[in-house]
C-alpha cells in the first residue's frame, strides 16, 4: 500500500477535517523566535481551506508533563497562524473540553481552528495503550476526516499521530509529502558525491545513522559535541570537552568500518576551546590533537569547529552533489563559537547540488545565523524524524497511513 494523501479524501466541503501539525515552535516570554514549523504548516490548512473543508488544527508544544501550563500554550502559535494565513484563527483554550466543542461546532466552512496544547493531556504520550486510545477517541468526535502533516512526530506512536489516524478516514498533508520526497532523493541513488554533515552534542544520537549511512556515502564530516568522542577513540584528549566515554568502542568500530569501505570521515583538525561555557570565555584555537595544551590545560572546553576545519568542511562541500547536514558544529548561541556552524551554512547556499538541512538544532541555527530558507535545497521540519527515516527505522505514523519503507 502507499502512502495515502489529500486526493483520496474526495469532497471535503462542510467536512470537520482535524490536521495533526508540527507547530512545536521555540517561545521566549511568549514570544515566538523562530516561526519555521508554523510556515510549513501553511501549504496544507490554505488547500484544505480553500477547499470549503472546517479546519481544525492540533499541535504539541514544548514538555507540559500531562497538565495545562500557560508557558507552553499554543495561544501565540495561533496569532502566528491567522498572520500567516491572511484570515483569524479561532482559538480553544482546551483540546477535547467545552471549549475545543464549541470552537470547532462555530466554524463555517473554509475557516480555522486551533485547539490548546495536545500535552496537556496526560493521554497523548502514556505508555498506555488504552489512555492514548481513549484520547484519541475524543479527539475524533470532534472531526470527520483525519489529515497528518506534522512530519517531526511521525516517529512517535502517540494519539494524535497513531490511534487517531486509525480512527478516521486518514491521509498525509503535502508537508509530509514533501518531506518524504526529498528523504527518497538522499536514499534511492543520490547523486554523487554524497556528503554528510554530523554535528550536534551526543554522538550516541547519531550512531544509528552513521552506521545506516556509511555504505551509501562517500563523505562524513564530523563537528560538534560529539567529535570529542572520535578524538578520543583516535587517542586524544580532549580536556573538559563533552565526552561520551562509554561509545568510544563503537566509534572505534566505524572508524574502521569507513577505511574498509572507502568512505572518508573529516574530523576536524583544529578546535575552539574556551576557559568556560559562556559567551564571556576566555578562547583559543588549538590542533584538534593538542587540546589539553592550551593555556587552559585538562579544563579547556571544546566549543567550536577552528577556521581550518571550517575551511575544509566548506571545500568538501562544494564540490560534492548531495549534501545532509544534520546538528550545529559548536555551540552557535554563543557568538565566538558560532563561526563554524555559519561556514557550513554558507557553503551550503553556494553549491552547486541538492542539499538538505536535516530539522532540529540545524534548522534553528540557519535561521538565528541570519540565513533564509529559501537559500537551501530543503530545511526539514523534523530532526528526529529526518533521521530515523535514514537509519531505515519504522516510522508508525506513516505506516498508519499506508506507507512502507
Amino acid at each position: 500500500m502507499s502512502l495515502r494523501t489529500l486526493e483520496s479524501l474526495g469532497d471535503l466541503t462542510g467536512k470537520r477535517v482535524i490536521v495533526r501539525c508540527d507547530l512545536n515552535v521555540p517561545l521566549k516570554h511568549r514570544e515566538i523566535t523562530d516561526d519555521g514549523r508554523i510556515r510549513a504548516s501553511v501549504p496544507t490548512l490554505q488547500r484544505l481551506s480553500d477547499a470549503g473543508a472546517r479546519v481544525v488544527v492540533i499541535s504539541h508544544l514544548g514538555r507540559p508533563e500531562g497538565e495545562p501550563d500557560d508557558k507552553y500554550s499554543l495561544e501565540p502559535v495561533a496569532q502566528r497562524l491567522g498572520e500567516l494565513l491572511g484570515k483569524p484563527v479561532a482559538f480553544a483554550t482546551d483540546t477535547v473540553g467545552d471549549s475545543a466543542r464549541e470552537t470547532v461546532a462555530g466554524l463555517r466552512d473554509g475557516e480555522v481552528a486551533l485547539l490548546e496544547n495536545l500535552r496537556f493531556n496526560k493521554g497523548e504520550t502514556t505508555k498506555d495503550d488504552g489512555d492514548r486510545r481513549d484520547f484519541a477517541k475524543k479527539l475524533a468526535e470532534l472531526a470527520d476526516v483525519f489529515v497528518s502533516d506534522g512530519f517531526g512526530v511521525v516517529h512517535r506512536k502517540q494519539a494524535s499521530v497513531y490511534e487517531l489516524a486509525a480512527l478516521l478516514p486518514s491521509a498525509a498533508g503535502l508537508l509530509i509529502e514533501e518531506e518524504l520526497a526529498v528523504l527518497e532523493r538522499l536514499t534511492v541513488d543520490p547523486e554523487k558525491p554524497y556528503t554528510v554533515v554530523l554535528g550536534g552534542s551526543k554522538v550516541s544520537d547519531k550512531l544509528d545513522v552513521i552506521g545506516a549511512l556509511l555504505p551509501r556515502v562517500d563523505t562524513l564530516l564530523i563537528g560538534g559535541g560529539m567529535v570529542f568522542t572520535f578524538l578520543v577513540a583516535l587517542g586524544h584528549k580532549v580536556g573538559a570537552s563533552l565526552l561520551e566515554q562509554d561509545q568510544v568502542d563503537t566509534v572505534k568500530g566505524y572508524l574502521e568500518q569507513a577505511e574498509q569501505l572507502g568512505v572518508e570521515i573529516v574530523l576536524p583538525t583544529d578546535i575552539v576551546v574556551a576557559s568556560k561555557f559562556g559567551g564571556d570565555a576566555e578562547y583559543v584555537v588549538a590542533p584538534a590533537d593538542a587540546i589539553e595544551e592550551t593555556p587552559f590545560g585538562a579544563s579547556g572546553l571544546g566549543l567550536d569547529i577552528g577556521p581550518e576545519t571550517a575551511a575544509r568542511f566548506s571545500e568538501v562541500i562544494l564540490t560534492s552533489k548531495t549534501v545532509f547536514w544534520n546538528g550545529p558544529m559548536g555551540v552557535f548561541e554563543l557568538e565566538p563559537f558560532a563561526a563554524g556552524t555559519k561556514a557550513i551554512a554558507a557553503a551550503l547556499t553556494k553549491f552547486d547540488g541538492f542539499g538538505v538541512v536535516g530539522g532540529g538544532d540545524s534548522a534553528a541555527a540557519v535561521r538565528a545565523l541570519g540565513f533564509r530558507d529559501d537559500e537551501f535545497g530543503h530545511i526539514s521540519t523534523g530532526g528526529g524524524a529526518s533521521l530515523e527515516f535514514l537509519e531505515g527505522k519504522r516510522l508508525p505514523g506513516l505506516e498508519v497511513l499506508g506507507w512502507q519503507h
